[in-house]
This record gives structure tokens, sequence and C-alpha cells, in this order.
């Protein structure tokens, strides 16, 4: 494996939230929004938003219990994954008003990603740490009751992603220590499942696409980021042994060449510089 490609100066705290009113106490979701602030959660359930120039945080709602992955639909609506209610929410950004979706049989949401060419949502359910089970919901972008969507067992199901002109979507698996990928069939059913990557060195939470196609990954143990090129191969992107910049980050969100990461061992939202950028993915929906 190659050795990291950022210097660690290129990796910075950008909102400290141990004292801040909210608390922005372990962190595991982060989204840029269509607003320009930099969206996340806590342990207590609060939805928040982080000002542009990293001095500020608001609570925006609040489900009461444990935010997990979020995601946009362009300037309309955010999906919230909470642990502790194991629901999605739907946040209408126009009147802040929280909606519970139904799923009879959702166990640990944990990240949504946001299929617009089909009008769903995607969430990976990463059912329990102990034993694979499955798989991936949807749910309708204009309501009513989610479903098993691809039914196949996963090693915790974690984070999602999808890649422009791809029909498929890439899910970790963190306890198998790799990344696949769901073939979407034509009539948007969920096809074969196979390896995208394996043998990773750690255990994979959070992904994001760059505008050139590599796929970054986030390490949960340790803290790290990997990049993984069309050709397969894995390099570091940015790692802190000291897991002081990075500790156990998990949901990463590009806007622009700006990489932003959340810790959750500690309380705090990072931003890495990067070589290779994206842009923010509500724009994919608006």
């Amino acid at each position: 494996m190659a050795a990291p490609i950022l210097s660690p100066d290129r990796m910075q705290v950008f909102f400290d939230g141990i004292w801040s009113e909210p608390r922005l106490s372990h962190p595991e979701g982060v989204a840029i929004g269509p607003d320009g602030w930099i969206w996340c959660g806590n342990q207590d359930g609060d939805i928040c938003r982080i000002a542009p120039d990293g001095r500020r945080i608001e609570r925006v709602a609040s489900t009461g219990g444990f935010i997990l992955g979020l995601a946009f639909d362009g300037n309309r609506v955010l999906y919230a994954c909470d642990l502790k209610h194991a629901a999605v929410f739907r946040l209408d950004l126009a009147s802040r008003m929280l909606q519970r979706l139904e799923a009879p049989g959702l166990r640990i949401p944990n990240h949504p990603v946001v299929d617009g060419r089909r009008g769903r949502l995607l969430v990976s359910d990463s059912h329990e740490p102990a034993r694979p089970g499955p798989g991936i919901w949807s749910f309708d972008l204009s309501g009513g009751t989610g479903r098993l969507w691809c039914s196949a067992d996963f090693t915790f199901a974690n984070g999602l992603a999808m890649r422009p002109s791809d029909d498929a979507l890439y899910v970790c698996e963190t306890f198998a220590q790799r990344v696949s990928r769901i073939r979407i069939e034509p009539d948007g059913s969920a096809g074969s499942v196979d390896p995208f990557v394996t043998g990773l060195p750690g255990y994979p939470d959070g992904l994001a696409f760059d505008e050139a196609g590599n796929l970054l990954v986030s390490l949960y143990e340790p803290s790290r980021i990997l990049r993984v090129g069309a050709d397969g191969v894995i390099r570091v992107l940015a790692e802190d042994p000291t897991a002081h910049v990075l500790c156990h980050p998990t949901n990463i969100a590009f806007d622009g060449t700006r990489l932003f990461a959340a810790n959750l061992g500690r309380w705090h939202i990072a931003t890495i510089d990067c070589d290779i950028g994206a842009d923010p993915l509500w724009k994919a929906t608006a």
C-alpha cells in the first residue's frame, strides 16, 4: 500500500462542538445542504447545521433518538436515519416539520442515499453486528411505506454511494472489511451482489465518489480515509494515528475539494483539503 497522499496539515477540525449548544456529541452523519451549511446529527437525536465558516451551530429539529446517516433530496427534503427509533425521518426543509416513515421490519437504518432517477430513497439496514442479514430498503420519495429492496445478507451494511451513470449501488460491509456492488436492473430491481473491493485495512463505514470516479472509503478503525481507484488499487488518502482530527470517521461528504468527515469518537466535524473533489450530492437531485 502506498504512503499517505495528503500531509497532516491538510486536515483540520472544522467545528468543535464539545461545548456548543447543542453539543455535537458523537456525530455520525454529515451532508452538505443546499443552503451551503454543513448538516449533521448527534447522539441526542438533534439534526443540526453548521455555518459555512464553522463559527456557529443551530438545532433545526430533533427526533429524540440518535441520528445516523443523512441525505438531501435537492432543496426540498432531508432524510435522516435514527438508531434509537429504528426509523427513517423526513424533514421538510421549508416547514421544518418531521415525518416518521413507516417500514415494518427495519432494524438498524444506517445510511440513506437518494436515487433521484428512480424517485426513491435507498437505506442500508445494518441488521445486527454479530450476524449477517438483509439488506437494503426502498422508500418512494413521494411518500408511502418502505419495503425491502435487496434481500441479500450483508455483514453489517453501512455507508452507501451511487456513481453517476453507473446502474449500481455501493455498500460498505463493515465487519467483512469490504465494499460490495449491487447491480440495478433496468426495471429498478436489485440484481447481483458482487465484491467491489475486499481486504480493506480496517473497518469501512462511509463512502463518497469524487469527480474522477475514485471511491473514497472512511474507516471507523483505524482512523483513516482510503481512495480506491478505477484500477482497484487501494491507497491511503488521509490518516490520523493520534485519533485527534480524524477520530473514528464515519460518513463523509464533498463540497468541492473539501471533504467533510463526521467523527463518532469525538465532538467535531473535520475537513480535509483534497486534490480531487466533487459537487455536493444535493445538486444531483435539484
